[in-house]
């Protein structure tokens, strides 16, 4: 890895966790906490996976989990680390499947929702409880669809303040 690309992944950690952090402070007031947050910081790896690499897509979710596991526990790394990986799975699946133009807000919506099954999917294994996955599934669809929303607007104005200062690796 060249030095400066080295130093581009940098800053970008540093967004992701900043993001990150800002938003786990913030709780939207009509929202219980479980129903999940607006994922912003996974506008960094949304970029990273579709104008850097995928590479550098996973290892930033990596290092996001592992910074959860760090200050939040092993649940919350395990969480983190489950629903990150799973939704840039499916990301890159219907990248390639699709293959000719991508929607940034359909591939948005469907990494906000695997992120999602990929998180409850580890909680009922852990609370050994599948009636879980019936209670939440349907509200964390509805909110992995709006967030999902939200994070392809805010990817898009990323995108777009980027490309003005041509900020590449």
């Amino acid at each position: 890895m060249s030095t400066r690309k080295l130093a581009f992944m940098g800053i970008m950690l540093a967004a992701v966790l900043v993001l990150s952090v800002v938003e786990s402070m913030l709780q939207l007031p009509f929202l219980p906490p479980q129903f999940g947050r607006v994922g912003v910081s996974n506008v960094v790896i949304m970029y990273l996976a579709f104008f850097v690499g995928k590479k550098e897509a996973a290892l930033m979710v990596c290092l996001k989990a592992l910074f959860s596991l760090l200050t939040r526990g092993f649940i919350a790394g395990l969480l983190s680390l489950s629903g990150g990986l799973f939704s840039i799975f499916v990301i890159f699946a219907l990248w390639w499947i699709i293959k000719k133009e991508k929607s940034y807000v359909a591939l948005s919506i469907s990494g906000a929702i695997a992120h999602n099954i990929g998180q409850l999917f580890v909680a009922c294994i852990l609370l050994g409880h599948w009636g879980l996955f019936v209670f939440y599934f349907p509200v964390l669809l509805i909110t992995g669809t709006i967030f999902g929303t939200i994070t392809a607007i805010f990817l898009k104005i990323l995108i777009t303040r980027l490309e003005k200062g041509e900020w590449k690796p």
